[in-house]
């Protein structure tokens, strides 16, 4: 082996700090978002000094050194900006930042505090940090989530439910923030999407957000959302979409396409071709329009900073359910075992593949 240089070593050792201490980020982040300094910035204007975010806060003039670090970090880390002009250091919103503040309607009216305090609870990490442990242990098919495995229950499941009632509701608006965001650029990049389609069921479309979107924009087109029963249940009557409570397993209401928004990647391969299956099932030929719109992400970007969301996405996937994120060629491949003739990826909008299967 060949020995390092002490610069070498020193960058190394350096690296390793940021990758052990990096979960601090998440951290910081499940704080900011706990004490409401998004919203507090935003109350006050946009930007605020550490001193009136402090006193906005409540936080004790004694504590105030301690918000100043945790500022300074997040800062650091591109969830907020700094602006010196005025003599005393203001903390500004940004983009990220603003999907945080309550009050704020953005596309989906999909407010982003939820994934935060789902990701960082304790279920999830608890699931993550049992990885190894969870690797050793020899299991007959089908293998349970760490998740799963440790705490006994399941995402968005009535198991959950009963574990926590409180947790479940959490994650399930984490889930319908999940989903719902763009949507409005998937219309406005994608129009061709849905034109010319009469009919479209949206599979696990939970409150019909994603599909009154798709109306405004198409007003002739009949949606359908298929859920579960507890999801529908709690819908109130809309005269625009017709609500189902079935699950996709068995039937989906036929269309003349079906849609799957960040559905898939929480299911496994052949969970994958089951749905899929139900899918074709539901759509008419392809010469008479049938396609299967899937928006979902794809593993594979050239970009090192969108790879590494993927890829930690995956992880995410890994630990907390039994799915996975998927490149072109696994997407693919469950594409033809459940029967489809062929696809396209219509557009890669960050992350998310936008594609069309055809039967």
């Amino acid at each position: 082996m060949v020995l390092p240089t002490d610069t070498e070593l020193l960058k190394a050792q350096a690296d390793l700090w940021r990758h052990s201490l990096c979960y601090l980020t998440s951290i910081a982040l499940k704080c900011a978002v706990e004490l409401g300094i998004p919203t507090a910035i935003y109350r006050l204007g946009g930007a605020a000094t550490l001193s009136s975010l402090a006193t906005e806060l409540s936080i004790p003039q004694s504590k105030f050194p301690f918000l100043g670090r945790i500022m300074r970090f997040l800062t650091s880390s591109g969830i907020f900006t700094t602006d010196d002009s005025s003599g005393e250091g203001t903390y500004n919103l940004n983009l990220l930042s603003k999907l945080l503040v309550d009050g704020i309607v953005l596309d989906g009216d999909a407010h982003q505090k939820a994934i935060v305090l789902t990701t960082t609870s304790r279920y999830y990490m608890e699931a993550a940090l049992g990885l190894a442990s969870w690797l050793k242990k020899d299991t007959s098919p089908p293998v349970t989530s760490p998740f799963q495995d440790l705490h006994g229950a399941t995402l968005f499941d009535d198991s959950m439910a009963c574990l926590d009632p409180e947790a479940h509701e959490l994650f399930s608006e984490a889930l319908a923030a999940h989903d719902n965001l763009g949507i409005s650029v998937v219309l406005q990049k994608c129009p061709e999407l849905f034109k010319g389609i009469q009919s479209l069921t949206d599979c696990c479309g939970g409150d019909g957000t994603t599909a009154r979107a798709i109306i405004k924009a198409f007003p002739d087109l009949k949606c359908t959302v298929l859920d579960l029963h507890p999801v529908i249940n709690k819908i109130s009557a809309d005269d625009t979409i017709e609500y189902v409570a079935g699950d996709m397993f068995k039937i989906i209401p036929p269309a003349q396409a079906v849609m799957l928004k960040l559905v898939l990647h929480f299911w496994n391969n052949e969970d994958c071709v089951k749905i899929l299956t139900q899918c074709k099932k539901a759509i008419p030929p392809r010469e008479e329009g049938g396609k299967v719109i899937i928006i979902d992400i794809v593993v594979g970007s050239t970009s090192k900073e969108m790879l590494e969301i993927e890829l930690l996405m995956d992880m995410l996937m890994l630990a907390v359910t039994n799915g996975q994120q998927r490149d072109e060629n696994e997407w693919c491949e469950i594409f033809m075992k459940a029967g489809f003739s062929g696809y396209k990826i219509v557009k890669k909008l960050g992350p998310r593949g936008i594609f069309e299967v055809y039967p």
